[in-house]
């Protein structure tokens, strides 16, 4: 963020209230009205919407069809971050055209954006905006949320603009199915409503500071942003290098359930089992995989720099939010029925090709 830039607690020291906006059009769904009383029942949800919803945005993709004239689109959501970024999904924007992605704000005034960023992994992107109309800059956490916390929902879903759905966390350091084969790991699961449009919208806490980027819904009130310790990492080397390095280690894991405890000589199920190792990859060499006639043959990786890894959730998290390419881990592991150590140096991840959209996500 620009030293330049104000921030959302800036603005309101200096305008002392905060003002709703004009909707985004004709037929505005805001679920908040101006002139609800303070201490009406979720007056704080009134606040925060408030404070927060200008700095949402609707993003509109335009793609060409297979003539190259124009065809199908999409639409998400986005949010301010500086003075001239927002940050959104990939899977919102992943190819989008030189100048179609189109931003419409909630005073109603709209801009083009370029795409700077993005990532596959983490399912994030990076737009930037020329002349970025006169709203501030919603920022980041940098703890994980706490559970049963309350949290809101901001955003576009089905396209219906400046919506606002309200909930709690529901639980932290999901695991996501990501569409190129890597999972995106420290997740927040939450109750708040997440539909299709609401992708690439804020997920915030009663203080309107962003704990992840919505990403996907269930439809079952189960819905999952992109954890703000993430967002973290990754938004700073998209603006400032198009694109993030994520470490790699080159396994497939499965966690360890009582059975392969007791075969291998642990005490309690804990740890990952290692059950493949890809050629090549840092990972080659340095661990034993499982044999399909024998599972529990493989080593069990049970500590990272001397933090414990009880799951598959664990390891992913750490290695993403503590870990870069380059570094050389020194994992605990269990061999043969013996405890020991092993160092691994991490390599970046491989490319792998630009997905298509999943049609299960909003």
């Amino acid at each position: 963020m620009t030293a330049e830039q104000p921030t959302r607690r800036r603005v309101l020291r200096t305008i002392g209230t905060a003002t709703a906006f004009g909707g985004f059009g004709i037929g505005s769904s805001a679920a908040v009205q101006d002139g609800q009383e303070d201490d009406d029942v979720g007056s704080r949800f009134t606040e925060v919407y408030r404070e927060t919803i200008g700095s949402v945005v609707l993003v509109t993709v335009s793609r060409p069809d297979s003539t190259g004239r124009g065809g199908g689109g999409g639409l998400g959501s986005g949010f301010v971050i500086d003075d001239q970024h927002v940050v959104t999904n990939n899977h919102v924007v992943q190819n989008a055209p030189e100048n179609g992605v189109e931003l419409q704000f909630r005073n109603q005034e709209w801009r083009t954006a370029s795409v700077v960023g993005t990532d596959v992994y983490s399912d994030l992107a990076v737009l930037r905006v020329e002349n970025m109309p006169d709203v501030a800059a919603l920022s980041f956490v940098e703890s994980e949320p706490a559970i049963a916390q309350n949290v809101l929902v901001l955003g576009n879903p089905l396209g219906l603009d400046a919506s606002i759905s309200q909930g709690i966390v529901s639980g932290v350091d999901r695991v996501l199915p990501s569409p190129v084969g890597f999972a995106i790991p420290a997740a927040i699961q939450t109750d708040a409503a997440v539909n299709p449009g609401n992708s690439g919208g804020p997920l915030v806490d009663l203080d309107g500071d962003v704990l992840g980027i919505v990403f996907a819904g269930t439809n079952q009130t189960i819905g999952f942003a992109i954890s703000a310790r993430l967002a973290n990492r990754v938004v700073p080397a998209l603006i400032e290098d198009g694109e993030y390095e994520h470490p790699y280690m080159g396994v497939g894991v499965q966690p360890v359930g009582p059975e392969i405890a007791d075969a291998v000589g642990l005490e309690d199920a804990t740890g990952v089992l290692v059950t493949d190792v890809v050629s090549n990859a840092p990972a080659d060499g340095v661990l034993e995989p499982a044999t399909r006639s024998q599972p529990a043959s493989g080593d069990v990786i049970v500590a990272i720099d001397g933090r414990e890894i009880p799951n598959q959730a664990q390891l992913l998290s750490f290695l993403a939010l503590e870990t870069s390419p380059g570094d050389t881990i020194e994992l605990r592991i269990v061999r043969d029925g013996e405890l020991r150590t092993v160092e691994l140096t991490l390599e970046p991840r491989p490319p792998v090709e630009r997905p298509q959209t999943p049609t299960n996500e909003p």
